[in-house]
């Protein structure tokens, strides 16, 4: 009998996230049945802390619940003849160090993966990160070659792919993120335009500055007084695809105006909210797309690794906060 380690969900956030909102707890795990639902063993190598939590938390899960996640979990034993012991597979299944599965839910990483490449990434650059920001810049942001991409939080997970995918596909890249070490990784990795938004005197100055034309796509991870601010600057015709909205999702009260109605009439914009979840059945084509890109060493792939399960609220945190540079990472 395996003994797992969870995190639950002790108190729903209030604000930022603290520390004592959370729990860390032992479950004894039921022994695998030939015939019986459980059908295979896994232990959690890593696990990902990202930005959706926040507000899915508060949406999907009640006090006491085991926070959601996902993580690249091996297979420890097997009583599922698709999935051999030693296998590597994303799941999908919390905050733990060990669950029972039946295998349906599980993907397993490309056959493809070469050794030399971090298993990691495929919670990150080819992973759900890496395929919210191929789907939102080509099935939302509808980007042509020679058009201008904005994108925020672009040192993040998504926003570091988005700035990257943007330069392949023949487009001017402008980013901005929190700190100057950020920045300089911004630049480092192709964006053709950064700046650190809380040093500059004026944000509406600092988008002139790097685009006077305008943007054609604006990818918003971040919401907020940052949207309000870029969406008169978008071309006539732009589009804006809203990923998130990390600038507003520890609130205690809710931001108020101002309001997007006139500059979205006047320059006749489409601004379109998505869930990467819309392209499930497109999901190997973006995988596979990433693993290549990745492989060929035109995306590169940063990440923020923390170690140790007992950990893991500490990195959650840290990440809402902005601390981390690129895919932030829990290793067991």
């Amino acid at each position: 009998m395996v003994t797992a380690k969870v995190w639950v969900l002790k108190k729903h956030f209030e604000g930022f996230p603290k520390t004592s909102d959370f729990d860390l707890k032992k479950i004894e795990l039921p022994n695998l049945k030939d015939g019986g639902k459980c059908k295979l063993l896994l232990e959690s190598v890593f696990l990902s802390v990202d930005p959706y939590m926040r507000p899915y938390s508060r949406r999907d899960m009640k006090e006491g619940d085991i926070m959601i996640g996902t993580q690249v979990a091996r297979i420890v034993e097997s009583k599922n003849p698709a999935f051999t012991v030693g296998a590597f597979v994303v799941a999908r299944s919390g905050w733990r160090t060990h669950f029972i599965s039946d295998g349906k839910d599980l993907q397993l990483l490309p056959s493809s993966w070469p050794e030399s490449l971090p298993k990691s990434l495929a919670l990150g650059t080819v992973g759900m990160p890496g395929l919210t920001a191929y789907f939102g810049l080509l099935e939302v942001c509808k980007m042509k070659p020679g058009e201008t991409v904005l994108v925020n939080a672009a040192a993040g997970a998504v926003g570091s792919v988005v700035g990257q995918l943007a330069k392949i596909g023949g487009c001017k890249v402008v980013g901005c993120a929190g700190s100057d070490d950020k920045v300089a990784y911004l630049k480092k990795i192709g964006f053709d335009e950064a700046f650190n938004y809380k040093t500059v005197t004026s944000l509406d100055e600092a988008l002139r500055k790097a685009s006077p034309d305008g943007y054609d796509c604006f990818f918003d991870n971040v919401g907020g007084e940052f949207a309000s601010i870029a969406i008169n600057q978008m071309k006539k015709y732009g589009r804006i695809a809203v990923c998130g909205a990390i600038s507003q999702y520890n609130d205690s009260t809710p931001q108020k105006g101002p309001y997007v109605q006139v500059p979205m009439i006047f320059k006749e914009l489409r601004m379109e909210g998505f869930i990467v979840t819309r392209w499930n059945d497109r999901r190997e084509e973006g995988l596979k797309a990433l693993l290549k890109w990745v492989l060929e060493g035109k995306v590169k792939c940063h990440e923020q690794v923390t170690e140790g399960f007992e950990n893991m609220p500490m990195a959650f945190i840290g990440m809402l906060k902005g601390e981390n540079l690129g895919k932030a990472i829990v290793k067991v």
